[in-house]
């Protein structure tokens, strides 16, 4: 029994240090589906411009900014921890039909940008993103929509709290990394162990700016109840849009609905 007890330890032990090792790999899914860039802005009939933005530490970041005629007002997007901007055309296609400016780019490590992705350097590609649009586009920061979806969430309430958008949009998002690891890893004490926060939760109240948030019942992979706590957490004025469909095609199961709603919150500002 005594040395029964000890190879549960030992197993148990292992797996722990794996998670703790293992995080960034788990969470950060450059190559699913891949890095190569399936297709332009130019396969959905959209003149688009490739950017290199810099971040402070010197990684280049590969970005496309499509513009829309007769505005001023631009979304800028963060996307979740799979594939690249090239995946995201559908996305991109529903906002420039809204009348916005859109600005995608790919973190690092992910797509045709440089480096590795960790989250301290997550946050430094945002804040390049955000330094083009306000220094090299000259756009006012409330002329500037900042949009994520999924893991992008958490990065668009972390800048969103350091700066003062015309709006955050925030889809299909997560509470925090140590929230998930608990739902997926119930056994293990995965607070204690995480070195990930992305507490999308915690930059909510932070926020000056006018919220969207957006989650469907029936997503497989983020709980709906997430997505219900960040808008609770979320200042005045607030809008919530409840989305069918599972985590990466709510926003499509959902268009009409979805659009239409979008429309009204861009609407009001």
């Amino acid at each position: 029994m005594t040395t029964l007890l000890l190879a549960i330890s030992v197993l148990y032990t292992a797996y722990a240090a794996t998670l703790f090792f293992s995080q960034e790999r788990l969470l950060f899914l450059p190559h699913v589906p891949g890095r190569e860039m399936e297709a332009t802005p130019k396969a959905i009939g959209l003149d688009y411009q490739t950017i290199t933005l810099h971040a402070q530490d010197g990684i280049e970041l590969y970005s496309w900014f499509i513009p829309a005629a007769g505005t001023r007002k631009t979304l800028l997007f963060f996307h979740g921890n799979a594939g690249n901007i090239s995946h995201r055309l559908d996305s991109i296609r529903i906002f420039h039909d809204l009348g916005l400016n859109v600005l995608i780019f790919d973190y690092r490590g992910y797509g045709r940008s440089s480096g590795k992705p960790s989250e301290q350097g997550i946050y430094l590609d945002a804040q390049a993103a955000w330094k083009y649009l306000r220094k090299t586009r000259g756009a006012e920061q409330e002329q500037i929509i900042l949009f994520g979806r999924s893991l992008g969430g958490a990065i668009a309430a972390w800048l969103a709290a350091r700066t003062r958008p015309g709006a955050v949009i925030i889809e299909s998002a997560f509470t925090s990394i140590p929230d998930m690891a608990a739902r997926f890893y119930p056994l293990v004490p995965v607070r204690l162990l995480a070195r990930l926060e992305f507490n999308t939760l915690h930059a909510m109240s932070s926020i000056q700016s006018p919220v969207l948030v957006s989650h469907s019942p029936e997503d497989e992979i983020i709980p709906f109840l997430h997505g219900k706590a960040i808008y609770e957490a979320a200042p005045s004025p607030k809008q919530f849009i409840e989305l069918k469909g599972g985590h990466n095609e709510g926003h499509l199961l959902s268009i009409h609905s979805y659009s239409r709603e979008l429309r009204n919150f861009l609407d009001t500002l």
